[in-house]
């Protein structure tokens, strides 16, 4: 079973939006990324369309086409993502929108500027490892040599 069903991915996307992530993907397959990587940066820029494509245009509304996406509709993006689903998602979406703006200023010439050049990535709370205490090691070895 494929992971990757572009139609699928594009559902609900005006077709400027629709049009550049069939573009970039056969750019991606060019480029013999993973179809999980594919998946992955296909998925966040349809997500941004998607979100863009549910609100009206003004400062941080929405747009129908990639062109026009400005910085503080990503920011707007990432600000929702972080509290709909968590930091570390932000962060990979994130990732995957700096490739695509990238991709569409660099390689198609299509913005001077991509709109992700002064977005920072979202910050994400770090977890820390309980440390094994050293009596408690001692405990695990006289169990272990015990047996």
């Amino acid at each position: 079973m494929r992971l990757l069903d572009l139609d699928k991915i594009t559902l609900g996307v005006s077709g400027a939006w629709a049009g550049f992530l069939r573009d970039w993907d056969r750019t991606l397959r060019a480029g013999n990324y993973p179809e999980t990587t594919r998946y992955n940066y296909l998925l966040a820029v349809a997500q941004l369309a998607r979100y863009l494509g549910d609100r009206g245009p003004g400062d941080e509304g929405g747009t129908r086409d990639p062109v026009d996406v400005t910085k503080s509709q990503i920011e707007a993006f990432q600000a929702w993502m972080i509290s709909s689903r968590s930091a570390s998602t932000a962060v990979n979406k994130h990732k995957a929108l700096q490739q695509f703006f990238k991709w569409l200023a660099v390689d198609e010439g299509e913005i001077d500027r991509s709109p992700m050049e002064h977005v920072k990535q979202p910050r994400t709370s770090q977890k820390l490892i309980p440390i094994v205490q050293d009596h408690d090691t001692s405990k695990i070895l006289i169990c272990s040599s015990s047996t």
